[in-house]
């Protein structure tokens, strides 16, 4: 085995690299040498400081050269199921990125740069499956992360930072030892049992104002009901109650007809 080549990789050229790029189709340069066995970070790639994105993973790297943040174009960088214990300080300087998979590696809190706080164009990082139990504060600098893998840690709480990261979307969480969990899921239950206890009562208190709305309608009815037939009542009888001009007709003609009677029949006495 020639001198620089991996435990199952062949020996990476500035030739080989070259070839290996690929365009995409928004017009990004993109270089793969993923599951190339490389033990070391491959010095001819520092040629190639013009690469929108980097994918080494799968690959046997522990370290990663100081000289790393001379990828000043990379907007994607996958480290993902390697060896690596720490990152440089120099990780800072790569502030295009938006995608970092760091996944599957061997990294401690002491590993990690407060660096990694100048990578404020983040949307994505995955620090999952490494041996993690704290986060730089300075990770609160993320304002536009959006995904963050924390998953197969070794987390009892969860980061402070975490918190004030308004536009993350995507917390995994997942398989870390953390305390109160049972208790935040039983947090989680009794918020479920009163939000459905409290849209059973909003749900009995719409029946109640419309059993109420009902109950209202229907007295207006007979209320009213009521009325027409006192009215009616006054129409029928009213002539009986006081005079009105038919009366006072029917009373006239009744006179002028007991007149003209006696008028015809005189009187014998």
């Amino acid at each position: 085995m020639s001198k620089g080549k991996g435990a199952k990789g062949a020996k990476q050229t500035l030739k080989s690299a070259k070839k290996a790029i690929q365009i995409t189709p928004d017009g990004k340069r993109r270089l793969v040498l993923s599951n190339m066995g490389l033990t070391v970070f491959p010095k001819c790639l520092f040629k190639l400081t013009n690469l929108d994105e980097l994918d080494l993973s799968r690959n046997l790297l522990q370290k990663l050269p100081d000289s790393i943040g001379n990828f000043s174009s990379l907007t994607r960088l996958d480290l993902h199921s390697n060896k690596l214990e720490s990152l440089p300080e120099s990780v800072g300087n790569l502030t295009g990125l938006t995608h970092l998979n760091l996944a599957n590696n061997c990294l401690t809190f002491v590993g990690l740069p407060f660096s990694l706080g100048c990578l404020t164009n983040l949307k994505s990082l995955n620090l999952g499956m490494n041996q993690l139990d704290d986060l730089p504060p300075p990770l609160e600098n993320l304002v536009n992360l959006q995904e963050l893998g924390l998953f197969d840690n070794r987390f009892l709480k969860l980061p402070e930072f975490v918190k004030v990261l308004r536009n993350l979307t995507k917390l995994n969480l997942k398989r870390n030892p953390l305390e109160h969990t049972q208790g935040n899921e039983e947090s989680m239950k009794n918020r479920k049992l009163e939000a459905q206890e409290e849209a059973y009562l909003v749900h009995e208190s719409i029946l109640c104002r419309m059993c109420l709305t009902k109950y209202k309608a229907q007295k207006e009815n007979l209320v009213r009901d009521g009325d027409m037939s006192k009215e009616k009542k006054k129409r029928t009888f009213s002539g009986l109650m006081t005079p009105n001009s038919v009366a006072i007709l029917s009373q006239n003609e009744w006179r002028l007809k007991t007149k003209q009677s006696k008028d015809y029949w005189p009187s014998l006495c």
